[in-house]
């Protein structure tokens, strides 16, 4: 699986934030979600239209961008 294939950034679409498959949530929301201690099948089962491959995608996303961000 590659995030690539998942992730779409619209310019029109939530201020062009990387969304799930063309749709209104974003990345950055899931990760919030994680973050907030929510399981995978919490997640799941509030957002009925996630996979859990979407998830890993988010989780994909945000280490590929870790890997870019230089330290100082």
């Amino acid at each position: 699986m590659q995030y690539q294939d998942i992730i779409t950034i619209e310019p029109g679409k939530r201020g062009g934030k990387p969304c799930i498959r063309g749709m209104h949530i974003s990345v950055y929301d899931v990760l919030e979600y994680l973050v907030s201690s929510m399981t995978y099948e919490e997640i799941l089962e509030d957002f009925q239209y996630l996979t859990q491959t979407d998830i890993l995608a988010c989780l994909s996303f945000a280490a590929s961008r870790d890997r870019t961000v230089p330290f100082n």
